[in-house]
């Protein structure tokens, strides 16, 4: 049974033309079939058909959540309470989470189902998720090439059909470049849109939270329920949140800005000939492109690796192995 996206799989369980129990072991019998790809670190299968039976309950009765029935997956940085969080390190492999992230409780409020965590770059430092204690992570599409990373099991555990949408993270492109290479959407929010509460961090004032999906519908979905000011975190902010969903129309044509600066020397001609063919495409469909100038681009990655390795130091320092975490037993 296919669905478009969630509202149409929610229609499908109401009507009885899909089973929510069913849905979820075929995506648990699909994650057995493609171990091979190395995307979860964990999977809740039982916790997954119990919480199946619940939902499936919920929508019968009509009260049910707004991502009712969605099967998501999280990356394996974000706390779930008695729940692995191991940052895909063996520093933390014993280390189950004491309370659940604000981002994942959301979902959960919602009637999402959490399927599993999934595999990144250790400590989410990383662009291929290939520095992981798990193993690399095969991307679907060529497993002779990188998925991305650092949140390379989320995306492709979306473009291996393993779930509805997965959450990751994105400090410097983890969630975009991740779902570009796996040809899926991926979304990072505005800093400070989504609590931070339960992530750990890699660089506290650059980490951010936000969806993969394989439309923008569920991804405008998921961002609207995990959005919000939290009491938990400080650098949550307190703006109304949009009916994302709501502004999504073809009808609506955008201007879109292309940095002159992003086309220099390095740039390889193959990307740069698949992206101007994409905006041909979009000067077809009635999308005004402009040019437009960033003349400190230069310097955006000198900068960003100063910022976030300072901030990477600090937030590490955590894990010496006096309090907590694996100590190398020769300096015992």
């Amino acid at each position: 049974m296919t669905y478009s996206n969630q509202k149409e799989k929610l229609e499908k369980i109401i009507s009885g033309e899909l089973s929510l129990i069913e849905n979820v072991k075929n995506y648990l019998n699909e994650i057995e079939n493609k171990r091979s790809l190395n995307i979860f670190n964990f999977v809740f299968s039982e916790d997954a058909l119990s919480q199946a039976e619940i939902v499936t309950k919920k929508i019968s009765s009509d009260k049910h959540g707004k991502l009712a029935g969605m099967v998501i997956a999280i990356k394996d940085v974000l706390s779930i309470k008695d729940k692995p969080t191991t940052c895909s390190s063996n520093i933390l492999i014993n280390f189950n989470s004491i309370y659940t992230a604000t981002a994942v409780q959301k979902l959960i409020n919602e009637d999402a189902i959490i399927i599993g965590k999934t595999n990144c770059d250790e400590f989410a430092m990383g662009s291929s998720n290939e520095n992981s204690a798990f193993g690399n992570v095969l991307n679907p599409i060529d497993k002779t090439r990188v998925p991305g990373g650092s949140s390379g099991g989320s995306a492709v555990a979306v473009a291996a059909n393993l779930c509805d949408v997965s959450l990751g993270t994105d400090t410097g492109g983890s969630i975009r470049q991740p779902a570009a290479f796996c040809g899926i959407f991926g979304l990072k929010p505005t800093y400070g849109r989504v609590s931070r509460y339960g992530l750990t961090a890699f660089a506290s004032s650059f980490d951010t939270i936000g969806p993969f999906s394989k439309n923008v519908e569920d991804a405008a979905l998921v961002i609207k329920v995990i959005s919000g000011k939290d009491e938990n975190d400080s650098t949550s902010i307190e703006k109304i949140i949009p009916d994302f969903s709501s502004t999504l129309s073809k009808d609506k044509k955008l201007k879109i800005g292309l940095p002159k600066e992003y086309f220099a020397d390095g740039l390889d001609e193959e990307i740069k000939t698949a992206i101007l063919n994409v905006i041909d495409e979009l000067k077809l469909e009635g999308y005004e492109i402009k040019e437009v100038f960033l003349p400190k681009t230069e310097y955006t990655i000198a900068t960003y690796y100063i910022l976030t390795t300072a901030e990477a130091s600090s937030n590490l320092s955590r894990y010496d192995g006096a309090h907590y975490g694996n100590r190398a037993k020769e300096y015992r």
